[in-house]
């Protein structure tokens, strides 16, 4: 007994040295983007494992990306806040609702459905980058309402993009909502519409934040569909793109690079670190029950 202890004491401190290790070359790539943050281009480019020379330096490069005036970077801040806001409740709106009728329909159609939206999940966007390009030019010519370089034209492309895994954690949350709870409501005179947004949406909400989260975190960082459908001067910038910006063909200005990265990271990581006891337990109770 006192040797299968002392085992299993032994694996634990193992196991807690490799976490340990594991955990530190996780952090090194983002510590050195935090330091380099904080020096001038010459100390970046000299050394840029070294410390900062200079106290005020993340200041002066705060200052400096705020100020430039070949990017407007609080505008693309602001640009990548609306369209992942706008994303995020356009794709927990309609996953949502499909999922609902997917799960309480169940008919054949309902299941190839659900089959093709699985499906999607496995499609690479570069499969249909260019394609998508081309439809969203010939319908906003069709209906005469500008797709490309729009604020509107990039969410519904979101939409379309993240609504397949969306559907795919909201159809296996929904499955353990007990009809008898959508019966009762029923027969106390719900509509579809009040049954589906005072009954089950409510019950949704960690499935909801668990999607919000995961989704978030790819539409704010995301860089190839908004340079396809916003391009580089466009009237409409994220984030990614303004932070190319600073990047010439002949010289890179890494000092403001790296802060507009900082300045790109923290609201995904503020927002993780509030909502982060729900990724788990959304994801479980959402994909695999």
């Amino acid at each position: 007994m006192a040797q299968a202890t002392m085992r299993r004491r032994r694996r634990g401190i193992g196991l807690e040295v490799l976490g340990g290790l594991l955990l530190l070359v996780w952090m090194i790539p983002l510590a050195i983007v935090f330091i380099n943050a904080s020096k001038t281009y010459g100390e970046v480019t000299a050394n840029p494992l070294a410390l900062p020379a200079h106290a005020g330096a993340f200041l002066d490069n705060l200052r400096a990306v705020f100020t430039d005036r070949t990017t407007d970077f609080a505008g693309a801040f602001w640009d990548s806040f609306l369209v992942t806001a706008l994303s995020l409740a356009t794709i927990v709106l309609f996953a949502s609702m499909q999922a609902w009728v997917l799960v309480r329909r169940k008919t054949r159609l309902s299941a190839a459905a659900f089959f093709l939206y699985v499906a999607a999940m496995v499609i690479p966007f570069q499969v249909v980058m260019y394609p998508m390009i081309y439809f969203f030019r010939s319908l906003g010519e069709f209906l005469g309402l500008r797709l490309l370089d729009t604020h509107h034209g990039i969410v519904f492309a979101y939409l379309g993009f993240g609504c397949s895994m969306s559907v795919f954690i909201f159809h296996g949350f929904i499955k353990n909502i007990p009809l008898a709870l959508e019966e009762s409501a029923t027969i106390d005179g719900c509509s579809q519409g009040r049954l589906f947004f005072s009954v089950v949406f409510p019950l949704l909400r960690p499935v909801c934040l668990t999607v919000m989260i995961l989704q978030g975190i790819w539409i704010w960082n995301d860089y190839l569909l908004p340079v396809m459908m916003l391009g580089t001067n466009g009237r409409v910038q994220t984030v990614p793109i303004a932070v190319k910006m600073f990047a010439g063909t002949y010289i890179k200005q890494w000092n403001l690079i790296l802060v507009t990265t900082v300045l790109a990271m923290l609201p995904v990581i503020v927002f993780f670190l509030f909502a982060q006891k729900y990724i788990i337990r959304g994801v479980i109770e959402g994909a695999l029950k």
